[in-house]
């Protein structure tokens, strides 16, 4: 015969068996609804980067490459300024060009691609870093309209890089370098890469795609001004060689007449 203390005791377990099923099917349920969450913002990035890229890839959906109509580029900046305003840029944007843009490289037979998720990522760094400038340093803060500011010719300049197409760097450095037509020298270009650098780490979240896109990109044009200063610099030196050797044989056919 059932007593009142197994009863209570068996009613208790069930109770308990219950609630632990119910558990599992809340934490089931939460798990669907995160995976359906995840994989709804991925088809959301996914959107947004076939809306960037329309305007490069013709009618059997490739991108060739080199791009037939140079417009399309501008078009694509368009878009990504457009959709960066409205707030869509974000992490997940982000992992996703960096995930189409492994595959493309590890593939390594479209070209057209990998190069138009680069441009894009180019273009998103661009359009970040070109939103804060420093290069006015207030002298006077008693003129509002800014007459008392000092231009930072450094930062100036960088800020100048920053806004232009990777395909202009080269030109910009020529004629903005010490080595070359301007009067910014490399070590001062260094330095306020550098202090933008730390600026962005700080201001970004750490690990972040965003933080990572950021930096790469300011190291692009550390790395490629760092290039045009050695070409420049190996050229001079070859020069004068050339001009000091070409002096000796004036001297000697002078010396021999």
């Amino acid at each position: 015969m059932l007593s009142r203390r197994n009863f209570i005791g068996a009613v208790s377990k069930d109770a308990e068996e219950s609630f632990k099923k119910t558990v599992e099917v809340d934490r089931l349920i939460d798990t669907l609804r995160e995976a359906t969450d995840k994989e709804e913002k991925i088809e959301a990035s996914t959107d947004v980067l076939k809306a960037i890229l329309k305007p490069v890839v013709d009618e059997v959906e490739e991108i060739s490459w080199p791009l037939r109509d140079p417009e399309a580029l501008n078009l694509m900046e368009k878009e990504i300024n457009q959709r960066e305003q409205e707030g869509q840029l974000d992490e997940g944007f982000l992992a996703e060009v960096n995930a189409q843009l492994r595959q493309a490289k590890k593939d390594g037979d479209k070209p057209g691609l990998e190069a138009m998720l680069q441009k894009v990522l180019q273009l998103y760094a661009s359009r970040l870093l070109s939103k804060r400038s420093y290069a006015k340093k207030v002298t006077n803060p008693c003129f509002a309209s800014g007459a008392g500011n000092e231009v930072l010719k450094a930062e100036q300049f960088l800020e100048t890089i920053i806004k232009a197409p990777e395909e202009e760097w080269n030109k910009l450095l020529l004629d903005g370098l010490t080595i070359g037509k301007g009067d910014i020298s490399p070590e001062e270009l260094y330095a306020v890469i550098k202090k933008r650098m730390e600026r962005t780490l700080i201001r970004t979240e750490g690990g972040s795609y965003q933080q990572r896109v950021l930096i790469e990109y300011l190291k692009g044009i550390e790395s490629r001004a760092g290039e045009i200063v050695r070409v420049l610099q190996a050229f001079i030196s070859n020069l004068r060689t050339t001009i000091t050797s070409l002096s000796y044989d004036v001297h000697d056919v002078a010396d021999r007449v």
